[in-house]
């Protein structure tokens, strides 16, 4: 199967489970030897993206034309490139690799078949509050230059270029009323926080430029993630004729609860619509989106995220020795992750155990009133926060942990909550997250029971035989919940709406 595969972010450049979740699926299906072109909006960090390599679509047409592309270190490149469109363009010797050199590469870093293609962008990070200018230099799609396709003439003697940019105007302006108006530099406000730069805007762009990278492709199908990459889906599947599936990893009402952005919202109920296949990431996601969107049951899917498990270990010795019981909420500080409930029971389970200390890892738009919180009650010298953490520092933090805690109020499924399994991490989550659907051996509350929440924090303290039994039933639950079972899942949906696509065309008039 050939899945051109639209993604918003991907490791290392993660803000959230998004990433984490585009990751493991494309290489497991990589790993059963399905072909994916996965296409991002990122700047070139060389320095952290060594299993990436980006190809830009102003780098694709110089290799088309036998042309050096310009790199960010100022290397040779086609004439009239403008500076800030050729961030992401590869070298020249880069553009030449030969196909099986490629793949050479991608397979030393556990890839065979995937090629990883990116946008000239970046852009502030879709979760309100997250701060990710302060992991990476990001430029604004705003100024990207259109790209550059091949002169092909036409059938009509018109440029091929001329004619695309054509369709492409067409086709955005036919699903304009869900973008609305995307002015540059504008702040799409959601909830208390703010997504940050236009957010819109960027979407459509990325569609505009996705479009003309991928028209000329070869795939079977297009598999768009969230909302951000679903109008260059929707688009590429007019253009195409390929079908097109939409991955609800979140819906507007996880994020934003009842104070919904409208712009958001219309985009995901296009997606969703116009979509052959609708994959969610838990049945709880896939009942919003049959209630709150009006999609039909027989066209959705559910497909669970699963976890990796080698190289997840903590090596033997990692944990930090102390007197204090650790109880860990590690995820973005924002409403939907519910941080004030965590809090709310420490101060709980902090009247009747004094030995804790209870540790906040994640950055969002409430992180400040969270701090604010927690001198409130009194309990300030006893909640920690970390900030966003990454790569070892999660590690660290699981290793150090004897409880993870996930208080969300919605939550579409909740990877932590696995990964907190597989570092042998008894774990308490909410009843209203999609991992609860899929797991037994965990404890569940009700995110707005404090006095449950503590009372099970304080049960799995003070009673290591329920904390054993946690971890030992728990780690035989994800032997079950792999990416390669959801890649199964997914690659089944892929080969149901190529078939429908066909039954509709043979049934169609000649």
């Amino acid at each position: 199967m050939r899945v051109l595969m639209l993604g918003w972010e991907f490791p290392p450049f993660i803000a959230g489970g998004l990433g984490v979740a585009c990751y493991g699926l494309t290489r497991a299906l990589d790993s059963l030897g399905h072909r994916v072109t996965f296409v991002l909006p990122k700047s070139v960090d060389r320095s952290q993206s060594s299993h990436v390599r980006l190809l830009s679509p102003e780098g694709q047409a110089a290799r088309m034309r036998g042309e050096r592309s310009v790199s960010s270190s100022g290397a040779q490149g086609p004439e009239n490139a403008s500076p800030t469109s050729t961030l992401a363009t590869v070298t020249g010797a880069e553009a030449s690799l030969a196909g099986e050199e490629r793949m050479a590469e991608l397979a030393s870093h556990g890839f065979k078949h995937a090629v990883f293609r990116g946008v000239t962008a970046a852009f502030a990070s879709p979760y309100p509050g997250h701060d990710a200018c302060d992991k990476t230099q990001w430029v604004s799609l705003t100024e990207v230059a259109a790209p550059v396709a091949p002169e092909v003439k036409a059938a009509d003697g018109e440029p091929a270029a001329r004619a695309a940019a054509q369709q492409i105007a067409e086709l955005m302006a036919s699903i304009s009323p869900a973008l609305g108006s995307s002015g540059n530099g504008g702040v799409l406000q959601q909830g208390n926080g703010a997504y940050g730069f236009d957010l819109v805007g960027d979407a459509e762009r990325y569609a505009r430029l996705v479009v003309s990278l991928t028209r000329s492709d070869e795939f079977d199908v297009i598999h768009a993630h969230d909302w951000l990459t679903f109008p260059a889906g929707v688009m590429l599947s007019r253009i195409t004729g390929k079908p097109l599936l939409v991955h609800m990893h979140s819906t507007e009402f996880d994020r934003a609860g009842n104070n919904v952005n409208q712009r958001v919202y219309d985009i995901e109920r296009l997606g969703m619509h116009a979509a052959d296949r609708v994959l969610a990431v838990s049945q709880l996601t896939k009942n919003i989106c049959e209630r709150r969107y009006g999609v039909p049951a027989d066209k959705i899917d559910v497909v669970y995220n699963g976890i990796e498990r080698e190289n997840q270990q903590p090596p033997v010795g990692a944990d930090i020795r102390s007197a204090d019981r650790i109880v860990l909420f590690l995820g973005r500080i924002t409403m939907q992750k519910g941080p004030e409930y965590f809090i709310a029971a420490a101060k709980r389970v902090l009247e009747k155990v004094e030995n804790v200390k209870f540790v906040i890892a994640g950055s969002g738009d409430m992180a400040l009133r969270m701090v604010e919180l927690a001198a409130n009650m009194g309990i300030g010298h006893k909640v920690l926060f970390t900030g966003f953490l990454r790569g070892k520092d999660v590690e660290r933090i699981y290793s150090m942990a004897d409880c993870y805690v996930m208080p969300s109020v919605s939550e579409p499924f909740g990877l932590a909550a696995l990964e907190a399994i597989s570092h042998d991490v008894p774990v308490i989550v909410s009843k209203t997250s999609g991992v609860s659907e899929v797991l037994s051996h965990v404890l569940k509350v009700d995110f707005w029971d404090i006095d449950e929440m503590a009372n099970k924090i304080i049960a799995v303290l003070r009673h290591p035989p329920l904390g054993a039994t946690l971890r030992e039933h728990g780690s035989f639950e994800l032997q079950r919940l792999t990416w390669s079972g959801a890649a199964e899942r997914c690659v089944a949906a892929y080969a149901g709406a190529i078939s429908d696509r066909a039954g509709e065309r043979i049934l169609q008039p000649a």
